[in-house]
């Protein structure tokens, strides 16, 4: 592979191109991703998707990965079937509901070229 397209891209946790909100009801884990910037946008569709979604949650096991896209916002949506250990009343395991699984998600890598490096947020 050429040199200088290597160094044009870098990886980075998703939490440098978009923040989340999520929620839970029964197993089912609700998270957003809402861009930081409308030039993200593009990459995050490319890259963020349910496959890498599920590939990144593999140790919560889930059934299933939907993602929802919400495009005027710059933003998308997924769900994720059977992560919650049986639900928050079923489970006596806290950390793996809600708002942790926000944290597992912004955690993910995801490749910028360095035309999008200045609308990435923290870190040089």
């Amino acid at each position: 592979m050429n040199t200088s397209i290597e160094q044009a891209r870098q990886t980075v946790p998703l939490y440098r191109l978009a923040h989340s909100r999520t929620g839970d009801k029964g197993n089912r884990s609700n998270i957003s991703v809402i861009a930081w910037h409308p030039a993200l946008w593009d990459l995050l569709v490319e890259q963020v998707t349910e496959d890498a979604v599920a590939r990144h949650f593999a140790a919560r096991r889930p059934s299933a990965v939907r993602r929802y896209l919400l495009p005027q916002l710059h933003a998308m949506n997924f769900v994720l079937d059977d992560v919650l250990d049986g639900g928050v009343n079923d489970s006596l395991n806290l950390d793996s509901h809600g708002k942790a699984l926000s944290f597992l998600m912004l955690d993910l890598p995801v490749t910028v070229p360095d035309a999008l490096r200045t609308h990435l947020v923290g870190g040089p």
